[in-house]
């Protein structure tokens, strides 16, 4: 083994970066000392060189990363700085698996070092971005590792296995979602504060009266005054953008913007009357068409602020799930926030038609009252239920659940038309007493080519990988039971892939020597694996 480890980031641009950054410096300098000189304003050129300048010493950062491991730690170096991590201030090393927006790089794998006192830092090299980049990432990962096991045994990790974090795992960062969370109930109470507002200015607008001659001046923006125009042209543009009328001679004023519907209404020629309130046009009223600006009322913005309030229930639930998931190991896959959606969407279908209707006093009438109790004993259903469907299921708990959740056929199969609860409808079999149970392998072996398998038959004949739902079992491949052995019944973490459901559990089995991982819901996993022993002469009923 080497005793420096080594990943630069080799950029082919390098020259023409370092090129283009002393071009740009050069000509600012120039175009600056000329500007000076004869003092007059600098030239746009000025401006473009110090762009150019600037754009290539980011870029050359960007491509200049090395990291070193040797004895003493690891170096981070770059164009702009320097630093240094000794052995003995890191304590673990494990795989950060990030997704992307880039369809042709879905997501990227990066080391993570965790230092003393939890803290984390990224490593800006290596980086994998592909299948075929993965072999080459694991192996720089496992010299890494090496180095430290070698250099600083005390604070090294006793265990091979690589912890993944991923956005799934209890070792996610909330930092996102809590920074979101601030920012909707931010904006719901700068919503609530313009509630009593947008109300009064509706309710003057509604009970506004023309003006008379009587009117003092003073008071005249209170009151409604009329006036007379015709329209040159009109501009309806797309339904996201304003429309506007353009008035003859620019009198009263030269355009007026205007929903879509009212510029496709009004056309060219027409003669029409200007309502003018506090100094602006109103209302636009002509031969059959009539367009009024939209007062907000109290409704709309309370509805406004609660809708915030809700979608920062969002985030607000991906941070209870990592509260709940705190002492899970970090790289431990924690159940989804999903159910809280639904709760979410639930409340908002009757509290934001309440906002709307009764923004003042959601006790206004025995009717609203009933709305807002029969509304609220609703919500805290759907969160008692949304909390129990997302509680973290050990594995000890769900291998004593009893039956699986597979579709049976034959005697065992439950009366055409009917389901236990809690399971899926059963299915016609050709071979009497057949179950198929969603579970797939997660390795590529004999009995699981490619991962084509995606349920496990159990019934009169032996267990097999079926890559359908049944019936029959046309193109399964049975299972060696004879060499398998169930080591471990765990949770999924982030190194199981995304394709695991986050309710499913993971049954860690030797086969023969070699390890692979069949992964499958609670219930269904314990009959598989029962199976699996009886098959292999072991007691269905010893822990795992």
């Amino acid at each position: 083994m080497t005793e420096t480890w080594e990943v630069p980031c080799p950029a082919p641009w390098r020259r023409a970066l370092w090129l283009s950054a002393g071009l740009g410096t050069a000509v600012t300098g120039l175009e600056a000392a000329r500007a000076i000189h004869l003092g007059t304003p600098p030239n746009p050129w000025t401006g473009i060189g110090l762009l150019v300048a600037l754009i290539s010493c980011a870029l050359l950062h960007a491509v200049s990363h090395r990291v070193t491991a040797d004895a003493d730690g690891v170096h981070l170096r770059s164009l702009l700085r320097r630093r240094h991590i000794p052995w003995s201030d890191i304590s673990d090393l494990r795989i950060r698996r990030m997704h992307t927006d880039n369809w042709r790089v879905p997501e990227t794998h990066r080391i993570m070092v965790v230092l003393r006192g939890r803290r984390k830092r990224l490593l800006p090299l290596p980086m994998c971005r592909s299948a075929a980049e993965l072999p080459d990432f694991e192996a720089k990962l496992a010299a890494l590792r090496a180095l430290h096991r070698r250099h600083a045994p005390a604070s090294a990790p006793r265990t091979d296995r690589v912890p993944v974090i991923s956005a799934r795992t209890a070792g996610r960062t909330w930092a996102g979602s809590l920074a979101l969370c601030v920012l909707l109930l931010t904006g719901a109470g700068t919503a609530l504060a313009f509630v009593p507002a947008a109300e009064t200015e509706k309710s003057a607008w509604e009970a506004a009266v023309p003006c008379t001659a009587a009117t003092p001046a003073a008071e005249r923006t209170e009151c409604l005054t009329t006036l007379r125009a015709e329209i040159e042209r009109t501009d309806a543009n797309q339904p996201k953008q304003r429309s506007w009328l353009y008035f003859t001679e620019g009198r009263p004023l030269e355009r007026l913007g205007v929903s879509r519907e009212a510029a496709l209404d009004f056309e060219a020629g027409d003669r029409v009357e200007l309502t003018v309130w506090r100094r602006q046009v109103r209302e636009v009223s002509g031969a059959g068409h009539i367009w009024r600006e939209h007062f907000p009322g109290a409704g709309d913005v309370l509805m406004v602020a609660a809708g915030c309030v809700l979608v920062a229930g969002l985030p607000g639930a991906r941070i209870l799930m990592r509260l709940r998931g705190r002492r899970l190991p970090e790289d431990e896959v924690i159940p989804s926030a999903l159910p809280f959606a639904g709760a979410l969407a639930g409340t908002a279908g009757w509290l934001l038609p309440l906002c709307y209707l009764h923004p003042l006093d959601f006790l206004a009438s025995p009717a609203v009252t009933a709305w807002t109790a029969g509304g609220s004993a609703v919500s805290a259903g759907l969160f008692a239920w949304a909390w129990y469907a997302s509680r973290i299921r050990r594995p000890d708990a769900a291998t004593g659940a009893g039956t699986g959740t597979g579709t049976e056929s034959g005697t065992a199969a439950a009366p055409a038309g009917t389901s236990p609860a809690g399971t899926s409808p059963p299915r016609e079999s050709a071979a009497r007493g057949d179950v198929f149970l969603s579970a797939r392998f997660l390795e590529h072996t004999d009995y699981n080519p490619t991962g084509f398998g995606t349920h496990v038959v159990l019934g009169d004949g032996p267990p097999a990988v079926a890559p359908h739902g049944g019936p029959g079992r046309f193109a399964v491949k049975p299972l060696p039971v004879e060499r398998l052995t169930v080591r471990n019944v765990r949770r999924p973490r982030g190194g199981d892939g995304e394709a695991v459901p986050r309710k499913w559990h993971i049954a860690e089995i030797d086969d023969a020597g070699t390890p692979v991982r069949l992964a499958a819901a609670p219930a269904d996993l314990a009959r598989i694996v029962a199976e699996l022993r009886r098959h292999a002469g072991a007691p269905a009923d010893s822990g795992v």
